[in-house]
């Protein structure tokens, strides 16, 4: 028996924000894209191999904590740098300041621009929330609550872990489970009791290492292969298809 295309054990759904709920996964590569291909142009001159968008953005960056995505992808490259400190200015090529680079666009990016959530998204939470479903949003995004209250959809959450609550919680990021399973825990239910919904590789790791009950793959890039490979249950590419399967 299924509701909502989970299992019917199901009583609480863990969403991540950027690519799932909001519109924003796109503005992140493209601030990863502009932050690492300055330090490579920088560093290997005009001839410097550029930062993918899709592909290195997806394998390396997507769903991690900002600093593990930087130290990720310049492994992938055999590259080190220092780590540097929080508050290390953006210019300076470390890890941290990378980091801080990468923000300050982000930031600029949704300021100008801002932030739309995807409809379908919406229409599901409402739907599972007026079912009696339980909510969190599970984001490695320090902004997560700005682009929640941007997009108008802030109060459709019980739980929020992101970022700023991993750091106060010590919390290890994406692929790790420990976000998704603060979420549950907070909710007051078991991981078997609930659902995750990523569109990252990395989130698609953590919620199987996690056993929850289910496990959500939301492909807006054209990678369903992936995400089921990284643990999947089940591919979509909008929420919205899993309300066909009726409650």
């Amino acid at each position: 028996m299924t509701r909502f295309g989970l299992p019917g054990v199901i009583t609480a759904c863990l969403f991540d924000l950027d690519g799932v709920l909001t519109k924003t996964a796109v503005v992140h590569a493209a601030a990863w894209k502009e932050t690492f291909d300055d330090f490579l142009r920088q560093r290997d001159g005009p001839g410097f191999r550029p930062f993918d968008a899709v592909a290195d953005y997806d394998e390396y960056v997507d769903g991690r904590p900002r600093a593990d995505g930087v130290r990720t992808f310049l492994a992938s490259r055999g590259i080190e740098l220092p780590e540097g400190s929080d508050d290390e200015p953006p210019q300076l090529q470390t890890v941290r300041g990378l980091g801080n680079r990468k923000n300050l666009l982000v930031l600029e990016k949704i300021r100008t621009q801002g932030v739309e959530a995807y409809p379908g998204s919406v229409r599901y939470v409402e739907t599972v929330r007026a079912a009696g479903m339980s909510t969190a949003v599970v984001s490695s995004s320090a902004n997560c609550r700005d682009v929640l209250a941007s997009a108008g959809i802030e109060e459709l959450f019980d739980v929020r872990i992101d970022g700023v609550v991993a750091a106060e919680r010590r919390l290890p990021g994406k692929p790790h489970p420990d976000t998704f399973l603060e979420a549950a825990h907070d909710l007051g239910v078991e991981p078997a009791a609930a659902a995750v919904f990523e569109d990252a590789l990395a989130g698609m790791d953590a919620g199987r290492a996690g056993r929850f009950g289910a496990v959500v793959g939301v492909d807006r890039v054209g990678q369903a292969d992936a995400l089921r490979a990284h643990g999947a249950d089940i591919v979509v590419q909008d929420l919205a298809e899993l309300l066909e399967a009726g409650p």
